[in-house]
């Protein structure tokens, strides 16, 4: 039995790793699969955001039944769900069913985001929670960065599948070692009664500290996912920039790796340390101006007229947006009572995905598709580019939601939300 709080959140963290490494290996894999499948952009874009529908449709499932029932055995099997379809990704012959693997991802995936922060906040000292939270969620950048790396250095030597079949099997040995922690105390029979009211989702978006918290999570959202998916394909197509795309995938990937970490420790460190006795708030003026500071950036990445100011600017741009990674949660879990934290984080995880990076990357894709952008290395990308500008403007829909839920009185009721 693994009893060390300090044990538990390594071995958390180390599955959002390897989550996010399947999550983004798919986006530096796409280019090949979606030549070999014959794909458009814009098909290629709902195969990339396909495991959104899995996730965000089973994430309110998970997060009732992690109200009532042990949440360890229900992260094992998403963990062991998830590293089975990444296998099977690899198997797929077309379109439909490289869809039907990834949206099997995504209902593993659900489990495990759904539950897995109610079990670190539970853990966390009370003057240490953005630290703890900050730590989980450095593995975003990092897993990210080596979903990029790790597909744009195995695919040149052994094909597009291979990098899927490397990255299921770990997986499911930490899926194993999942089932041996100890879950840590919490009010179960006040949970239970909770999860059951019928009105919980509801509940939750009356309180006007959470409702604009979720939505400036949705709108950050849009954008990452634009960025996750278009930014490599963007250096390789571009006239300007013109990188062969397995480098454009490690560059972008090692960006994202040293800005997410240094962002997200920042972040964390930020939110824990400002004054103020409403934390959620202190949590939201973070977020806030995360993303009205990356606005600008993320606009003259875009309009930058070579390959190192648009990486310099884009990794600018994504060291401020990843600051507000671990204060956006924490400001989801503080904004609400502790007998509906599970439910909060489910109904976060549907609103980001079916409203965020379920839609950018098939709408910049379809941009791109109507202004009749070629996929060919170095061929121009200027309809690519001009569906990109959607991402700076969501950043500042971001900012402005996250300032107006900084500003919104908190719903202190025992047991609402």
């Amino acid at each position: 039995m693994i009893k060390s709080r300090r044990a538990i959140l390594v071995l958390l963290t180390a599955l959002n790793l390897i989550n996010y490494i399947d999550r983004y290996l798919v986006m530096a894999v796409s280019e090949r699969f979606g030549a070999e499948f014959g794909l458009s952009d814009t098909r290629r874009g709902a195969v990339v955001t396909a495991f959104m529908f899995g996730y965000m449709l089973t994430s309110p499932i998970f997060g009732g039944l992690g109200d009532r029932r042990a949440r360890k055995g229900l992260i094992a099997a998403g963990v062991a769900m998830w590293s089975i379809a990444t296998v099977l990704s690899g198997l797929t012959t077309g379109f439909g069913t490289m869809f039907v693997a990834r949206v099997a991802v995504g209902v593993g995936e659900a489990s495990y985001a759904t539950l897995s922060p109610t079990i670190i906040d539970d853990l966390a000292p009370p003057q240490a929670k953005g630290r703890w939270l900050a730590v989980f969620y450095a593995a975003i950048p990092v897993g990210a960065a080596l979903g990029y790396i790790l597909g744009g250095a195995l695919e040149p030597r052994f094909g597009w599948r291979a990098a899927f079949f490397i990255a299921g099997g770990p997986g499911l040995l930490l899926a194993a070692v999942t089932l041996l922690i100890r879950e840590p105390a919490r009010a179960l029979a006040d949970t239970t009664r909770r999860a059951a009211a019928a009105g919980v989702y509801v509940d939750l978006f009356r309180n006007k500290q959470y409702r604009y918290t979720v939505l400036g999570y949705v709108a950050q959202t849009f954008a990452l996912g634009g960025f996750s998916e278009w930014a490599a394909p963007l250096l390789s197509r571009s006239e300007r920039l013109c990188f062969p795309l397995g480098r454009a995938n490690i560059v972008f990937g090692a960006i994202t790796a040293a800005t997410g970490l240094v962002g997200t420790a920042v972040g964390g460190i930020v939110a824990d340390r400002v004054p103020g006795q409403d934390r959620t708030r202190v949590s939201l003026r973070v977020c806030a101006w995360s993303s009205a500071i990356a606005t600008p950036l993320a606009v003259a990445s875009l309009l930058a007229g070579d390959k190192v100011a648009f990486c310099v600017l884009l990794g600018l741009a994504e060291l401020v947006i990843f600051t507000s990674t671990s204060p956006t949660n924490a400001a989801i879990l503080a904004s609400v009572p502790p007998v509906t934290r599970t439910a909060a984080m489910a109904a976060s995880i549907f609103m980001i995905h079916l409203l965020g990076d379920l839609v950018s990357p098939p709408a910049i894709g379809a941009v791109s598709d109507a202004l009749h952008d070629p996929q060919a290395p170095c061929s121009g990308a200027q309809g690519l580019i001009t569906g990109m500008y959607l991402l700076p403007a969501a950043l500042a829909l971001s900012a402005a939601f996250w300032f107006r839920g900084a500003a919104s009185p908190r719903i202190t009721r025992p047991g609402t939300a």
